[in-house]
């Protein structure tokens, strides 16, 4: 051993030791952001499919929202703000401010789980029908909250834009 600090010995033995780690540990390191990019297409997309066909019939999701309990004066106001925070969705398929869309998100699914899948006011196949959503959507926030912690990953508009300062 060369020194206390820095050795070639000891940087041999942590060597080592990542080679004794389990298989799965040494594949999810090496496609990590190829993994990262997978995952922010898949829970991406169905954001932009469902805030596209929002957009596109923008009274029929202003009706639905005041089916569900929005005020009718507000819902008209409220429905292409959240067609567009859905459509955002494409933000987090490009890894485009990736921290910030994913807090955005993550209020987005809140407040529409809390208007459009309020199981505990029905009763019966209904009930379970929007427990199940209201399940998915919990899942849903933490995908979003592992995008917030991760970050965009290699493969992203966020890491391509620091590299080009």
């Amino acid at each position: 051993m060369i020194s206390e600090h820095g050795s070639r010995h000891d940087s041999i033995n942590r060597t080592s030791a990542r080679l004794d780690q389990p298989w799965i540990d040494h594949v999810a390191a090496a496609s990590g952001d190829s993994i990262l990019l997978l995952a922010r297409i898949l829970i991406g997309v169905i954001f932009v499919q469902s805030g596209f066909g929002k957009l596109m019939g923008l009274d029929a999701f202003a009706t639905g929202l005041a089916r569900n309990g929005i005020p009718a004066a507000i819902a008209p106001v409220l429905a292409p703000i959240g067609a567009g925070v859905e459509f955002g969705g494409l933000a987090v398929v490009l890894g485009l401010a990736t921290r910030y869309v994913a807090l955005l998100m993550i209020v987005f699914v809140v407040l529409a789980t809390l208007i459009s899948h309020r199981f505990w006011m029905l009763q019966g196949a209904e009930r379970r029908t929007q427990t199940v959503q209201f399940a998915k959507n919990v899942a849903i926030i933490g995908g979003f909250l592992f995008a917030f912690i991760t970050g965009g990953g290699r493969y992203s508009l966020d890491r391509w834009w620091r590299r080009a300062e």
